[in-house]
């Protein structure tokens, strides 16, 4: 399970170099990808001096780094050891639950039903309810402020093992929030922001009752579609009042059967929804790994359909912008060139990437200073970067009048919030700065700060941080089942809010805590949340990283790193 000795370099040192796009493998040492022309360090093949800028033709302007830490074998074992108690004890339970020994809480049928089809399958909810169940108060916490940098929490209690809560009555203030996608400090109840809503509120009211093609297309639904199209710097845009049926209504729209979609493994479940619902062949190539989507392109222009063989009416290739568990960027510019050597269409997801990245907040097309005519379908939401709700669609004119007369969300959907709509147009228009301030530019330019002095941090202390260095999600890894409910615990009696992820949303032995970083957060914040995380690290011995970052006091963010690595 180790790593294979090819991995070694001649003079004996461990070699951490990955092959373009490949994702981590299971066990073993460190796999990272350092794709700068300033970082050489000794421990790097001098041949593998940018690899990626020289293989790809001067795809990238700027460097790509990303690493993804491969799981410990001890780790790995350690941590199937505890899904399998888990499942052992859960079995056990359930016996005593057959036989009334122990209080069953969960849905069952009743007695008269036993000869109907089940509303309800035990062995389907049996990781729900004895394993989820544990460590369920660690989710779904009652928020009773504003989700900014700080926020306030409901205090509550379990007296049945998180069948059910109580609340207290107390409320636990000024917990420093690593959990929202408040990316740009937008999502508050003071400021211009929330002054225009309100402003929009009064005279408009909070909801329209219509759809857009009936009687609720208000002026300002075309002002922010007219906005949205010059921010990002294409022909035209439609926007929908909810970002999941954003990708799920819209994708069926745009191909069906006879086309292929080629997936990212890692995609999101409102993509994966909207390929299904397409009736199209849908193909996964591995997380941002370029061989892999080559062979399927390749493999689809030479086979074409099966059986038949006949050409795909479309190929459409989906990805995101930042992929939200991974904190991983696209690769963008290979995915492009890619695009136009096989003929194939491009749809990027942006929700966590539009105004999160690049020097202007436009997206993963301004980070990377690519043509944004050359992705055919731009999607993003609103809900993360902009503080509001909702999505659109952006491209060319006719894409986007082909969509206002053949997409669910238009035809059906009800038309977006007054107030919702100038939350967008406010927050958008102080980015571009269009507002007569710099405040929407700076506050980009403090979430890349922020989020590179976080994850660096992290890494200095020894933990496992995946994703790219420019990603203000920041996922750290805990694998083992216990420790993700005692991390999220721990973390909140130091009055700190994080957001703990495990299986089914993660593979089963790559459980972690994922911080979302805001522009909103101080460095006084940051440092504060840093310094529990250190402790509760130590405290549950979660400093599970091979590569030690050299720490370097009063260091700016774009100077070159030390790497000092270790192997057991």
């Amino acid at each position: 399970m180790t790593k294979s000795s090819a991995n070694k370099s001649v003079n004996g040192e461990v070699c951490h170099h990955a092959t373009n796009g490949l994702k981590p493998g299971k066990n073993g040492f460190v796999k990272n990808r350092y794709f700068d022309q300033k970082q050489q360090h000794k421990y790097r093949y001098p041949e593998e001096k940018d690899h990626h800028i020289d293989c790809n033709g001067g795809l990238y302007k700027r460097p790509f780094n990303e690493s993804f830490e491969e799981t410990p074998m001890l780790v790995a074992v350690f941590t199937y050891m505890g899904y399998g108690i888990l499942t052992i004890f859960g079995y056990f339970r359930d016996f005593l639950r057959e036989w009334k020994i122990e209080k069953c809480n969960i849905a069952s049928e009743r007695d008269e039903q036993k000869d109907f089809v089940p509303l309800y399958q035990d062995f389907e909810n049996f990781y729900n309810r004895n394993v989820y169940l544990r460590i369920r108060d660690s989710f779904n916490r009652p928020v009773c402020s504003v989700p900014g940098a700080k926020m306030d929490l409901v205090e509550r209690v379990s007296n049945d093992y998180n069948w059910t809560f109580e609340y207290t009555g107390k409320v636990l203030k000024d917990i420093i929030n690593l959990g929202s996608y408040n990316y740009l400090g937008f999502a508050e109840n003071t400021g211009r922001c929330s002054e225009a809503a309100a402003e929009v509120t009064k005279k408009y009211g909070v909801g329209v009752s219509s759809t857009r093609q009936e009687m609720g297309n208000l002026g300002m639904h075309e002002e922010l579609e007219k906005l949205v199209a010059k921010f990002l710097g294409v022909e035209s845009a439609m926007t929908f009042g909810m970002g999941f049926a954003t990708n799920s209504m819209n994708i069926p729209a745009l191909v069906g059967k006879g086309c292929l979609i080629l997936s990212d493994e890692l995609n999101h479940a409102s993509l994966v929804l909207g390929a299904r619902l397409s009736r199209s062949t849908i193909r996964v190539f591995k997380h941002n790994n370029m061989q892999s989507l080559e062979k399927l392109l390749r493999d689809a222009i030479v086979h074409g359909q099966p059986r038949t063989h006949r050409h795909w009416k479309k190929i459409l290739i989906l990805v995101e912008g930042i992929f939200s568990m991974e904190g991983s960027i696209v690769r963008l510019p290979e995915i492009v060139a890619l695009k136009k050597k096989y003929k194939a269409y491009l749809y990027v997801d942006e929700a966590h990437s539009i105004g999160a990245l690049g020097p202007n907040g436009r997206g993963v097309v301004d980070y990377f200073g690519l043509d944004p005519q050359d992705v055919d379908v731009m999607m993003g939401t609103f809900t993360k970067s902009f503080g509001s709700a909702g999505g659109y669609i952006a491209g060319k004119k006719e894409l986007i009048d082909y969509l206002r007369t053949h997409s669910h969300s238009a035809v059906y959907a009800t038309s977006m919030s007054p107030p919702v709509v100038e939350q967008i147009i406010t927050s958008m228009k102080c980015i571009m700065g269009e507002d007569g301030t710099t405040y929407g530019i700076q506050q980009v330019r403090q979430l890349a700060e922020n989020a590179s002095y976080f994850r660096r941090r992290l890494q200095e202390m020894g933990f496992i941080i995946y994703g790219n260095n420019d990603s203000p999600v920041v996922p750290m890894m805990l694998y083992m089942p216990a420790k993700l409910n005692a991390f999220g615990r721990e973390m909140l009696k130091r009055n700190i809010g994080v957001v703990v992820v495990g299986f089914p949303a993660t593979p089963i032995i790559e459980s972690r805590a994922r911080f979302c970083i805001s522009a909103a957060h101080t460095k006084e914040m940051l440092d504060m949340a840093l310094s529990a995380i250190c402790e509760v690290g130590d405290l549950l011995h979660a400093k599970y990283s091979r590569r030690r970052i050299l720490p370097s006091l009063d260091r700016s963010f774009d100077e070159e790193t030390t790497y000092e690595e270790t192997e057991d």
